[in-house]
């Protein structure tokens, strides 16, 4: 797939987005779910090592293909790895599979109910090398907890400003001001965002186009206003929290708009499976998070 070609699957296919990058301190806990105790490793690089087994295996198996994954988010260790002998990004888009790159390096502090991005000085070399081994687009994540609006104008800016970077690289960046589910103010912070995003969407230069990785809003719908956005390729949808099912029914519930599911992909995967186990596991959850990305409640 050249890059028309992804633009294309993500403008007109049925999927979703298969978040493959915990990185640093989420990796432990994810190995852990996927039945891998933090006793199996020494160092860092064996920690690494054995969560892009993981990887590798989902990426490997036969039930994750272009035809319900159109995309997959990597973390940079996992962009640089192989897959059966190939770059990581060629091993997916050999299955007709999107690769992004996750970019943001943690978050600051909380300041005005949000945490805003650390800083990234490096990301013009990331960029360049991405691009390079044919990575698609980038995934760029910050955290809003209340409804602060000083603080979310600030995140999504901040989001804006890291995209515009991204796109002169003639890359997609799918911007993540998520917003947690365990917010007091969750439903507030839903309208302020909205608000902010389109603010920020005017000013965007005719032609170009973002993605956005949204927390599914309280009120069904809210986000129509991104899903129709000629600035907007797609909004796709975190789990949040959220188990698989609960999941997939809100996203059922908010027309066009697909997952980039992380925890609800991988939860009932595990490292003492069979292949076959292993395959119907990951197939039984691709199937589930198919059917709310694409058929929508209503």
């Amino acid at each position: 797939m050249q890059h028309q070609d992804m633009l294309k699957k993500f403008a007109d296919g049925n999927g979703f987005v298969a978040a493959l990058d915990q990185s640093g301190g989420s990796t432990p806990k994810a190995l852990k779910g996927y039945g891998v105790e933090e006793g199996a490793w020494t160092s860092e690089e064996e920690m690494f090592g054995l969560i892009h087994q993981m990887r590798s295996r989902i990426i490997s198996s036969t039930a994750f293909s272009g035809d319900k994954v159109i995309g997959a988010i990597l973390f940079e260790r996992t962009m640089d790895g192989q897959v059966n002998g190939k770059p990581t990004p060629a091993a997916l888009i050999e299955k007709g599979i999107v690769p992004f790159i996750k970019i943001d390096k943690g978050l600051e502090d909380e300041v005005n109910g949000v945490q805003l991005m650390k800083p990234m000085p490096e990301l013009d070399a990331l960029l360049t090398r991405a691009s390079a081994l044919g990575v698609f687009g980038t995934k760029e994540r910050s955290v809003i907890n209340s409804a602060n609006r000083e603080g979310i104008a600030a995140i999504v800016k901040q989001q804006f400003e890291v995209g515009k970077q991204v796109l002169a690289h003639g890359m997609m960046p799918m911007l993540e001001p998520e917003i947690n589910i365990k917010s007091a103010t969750r439903a507030e912070c839903d309208t302020i965002m909205l608000e902010e995003i389109l603010k920020n969407l005017e000013e965007l230069p005719e032609g170009q186009q973002v993605m956005l990785k949204l927390s599914l809003p309280v009120v069904p719908g809210t986000f129509d206003p991104l899903v129709d956005h000629p600035k907007v390729l797609r909004v796709v949808a975190l789990s949040g929290g959220y188990n698989r099912p609960e999941a997939c029914v809100e996203l059922s519930k908010n027309r066009g708009i697909i997952a980039s599911f992380s925890r609800a992909l991988l939860e009932d995967l595990r490292a003492q499976m069979s292949d076959a186990e292993f395959d119907a596991a990951l197939g039984s959850a691709i199937d589930d998070i198919y059917k709310g990305s694409t058929q929508k409640a209503g």
